[in-house]
């Protein structure tokens, strides 16, 4: 089933400029919007909803917080059977679970890495290929033609 996409806030130079990296895509509001919704057709949100947990846990400054945010990070993604489990190699899950007691801000970068490349080299390129993606590029190339031509 297509994926209907309803970002149209986006120029066709910033929806067209999504498909130079994943850096690019995630650090547009409209942009990851429509990943958000890609991936939630494709079964794997956790992947960017981890990732973005991640952002925000490393800006983190109160002690108390960084405790609280890591320990819901850990009970969402990491641990057996958490309700948004993303897929890590054993050795990276092992190491967080030993050292989550006592949480430092870096605690989730291996993992992050992982997720990071495997969207970057998988949700991505998919995304790019999917029908939301070229037809919201369409639609802003066609609405910025009728912009250029009133008359039309």
């Amino acid at each position: 089933m297509p994926v209907k996409c309803c970002f149209h806030r986006s120029s066709a130079g910033e929806t067209m400029a999504w498909s130079e990296s994943v850096d690019t895509l995630l650090a547009n509001k409209d942009g990851l919007a429509a990943f958000r919704t890609f991936l939630k057709s494709e079964f794997s949100e956790e992947n960017v909803e981890f990732w973005l947990a991640c952002e925000d846990f490393k800006k983190t400054k109160s002690s108390t917080k960084i405790t609280s945010k890591a320990q819901k990070i850990y009970s969402d993604f990491i641990q057996a059977d958490a309700p948004k489990e993303i897929n890590i190699d054993f050795h990276t899950k092992n190491h967080i679970s030993q050292n989550i007691s006592e949480p430092t801000l870096s605690c989730f970068d291996d993992a992050q890495r992982l997720i990071y490349s495997l969207m970057a080299k998988d949700s991505f390129p998919r995304f790019l290929r999917s029908e939301a993606y070229k037809e919201l590029v369409k639609k802003q190339e066609n609405r910025n033609q009728k912009r250029w031509l009133p008359f039309l």
